[in-house]
């Protein structure tokens, strides 16, 4: 039985929620934090510890999904255990237990159980929608400021104009040169007269051509050239055999490093998947597969197992 998916749902509802034979996983507010250094705001949430001295069975996750598979409360306890079981052997072997959305547990020297959180979700529901952002520091302008500084160090001298004595030279100048502007437009008129008149002429002529091939196509029957007719064969693909074109990859998860997702080959090997390595996804994320299949229905018959047996994550990847 996969647990990581019915311990995440009562995180969102309870403080702590005990697993028997375990431990238990508790919660605690954080208020909100802003990082003066970087200008990163933080909204406020939930930290989620691990405490193995709780081993008490407070009956709450074992109800919880008694009541989601619809089974009995002592059969439910019974593959709870199982799961517990399976957990400790594998950290007794030194191997990491990672809980999907809540954190990773292994052993230290002591034989004592470590927990390493997962910082990217937030269980407060209140804060629900709310997401760290980083905001660029405000500038003022201090050109005011500048300014004033500088008037207070640099005087300003003024000097007074000398009276200039009347001349007729400046009269002169002014004349002579509104004669120039007069004499260039003049000029410039009669080239624009000579282009137009020029214009008009060439526009009545191609008035002219354009009439007579437009009278030749109206006036004129030409015979139709006769051409050869043509078939063609249309090949239908029915959507089964489009369907079959494209590999089905049952996912098991996208890891951030390679050496996570290497990691998790290994282990659904162990239990008889065919699992491999497609690539990473568009986020940059290594995808495992449980297996692929060319055929949609046994893919699709596949998956429900899988969502029944190992993990109710897996989902459905079709590609060409």
């Amino acid at each position: 039985m996969v647990l990581d998916g019915y311990i995440s749902e009562l995180l969102y509802r309870y403080n702590c929620v005990m697993v028997p034979g375990l431990g238990a996983f508790l919660t605690q507010m954080k208020s909100a934090v802003i990082n003066t250094s970087t200008n990163s705001f933080y909204p406020p949430s939930k930290i989620i510890s691990f405490n193995e001295q709780v081993v008490t069975n407070d009956g709450l996750l074992v109800s919880h999904i008694a009541s989601v598979e619809n089974l009995s409360y002592e059969e439910t306890l019974t593959q709870v255990l199982e799961s517990v079981a399976d957990w400790k052997g594998k950290l007794k072997q030194k191997e990491h237990i990672n809980i999907a959305d809540i954190g990773e547990l292994w052993l230290n020297n002591n034989d004592k159980i470590q927990f390493q959180p997962v910082y990217g979700v937030n269980y407060l529901t209140s804060s629900f929608g709310m997401s760290s952002f980083v905001a660029a520091p405000v500038t003022r302008e201090v050109l005011k400021s500048e300014v004033e500084a500088i008037e207070e160090k640099t005087p300003f001298v003024f000097t007074p104009e000398k009276r200039k004595e009347f001349s007729i030279r400046p009269y002169l100048k002014y004349a002579a040169i509104f004669l120039l502007a007069a004499s260039a437009s003049l000029s410039a008129l009669q080239f624009y007269n000579q282009n137009a008149g020029g214009n008009d002429i060439v526009q009545e002529q191609a008035q002219e051509q354009v009439i007579k091939r437009i009278q030749e196509a109206t006036f004129f029957d030409l015979e139709p050239l006769e051409l050869p007719s043509i078939s063609l064969d249309v090949l239908t693909t029915s959507k089964q055999e489009i369907a079959n074109l494209r590999v089905h990859h049952i996912i098991a998860g996208a890891f951030r490093f390679r050496k996570n997702a290497d990691k998790k080959i290994r282990q659904l090997k162990r239990r008889g998947y065919n699992a491999s390595y497609i690539g990473t996804n568009r986020h940059g994320l290594h995808m495992v597969n449980y297996d692929s299949y060319t055929d949609v229905d046994e893919a699709l018959n596949a998956l429900r197992s899988i969502k029944v047996k190992d993990s109710r994550d897996a989902w459905l990847l079709s590609s060409k």
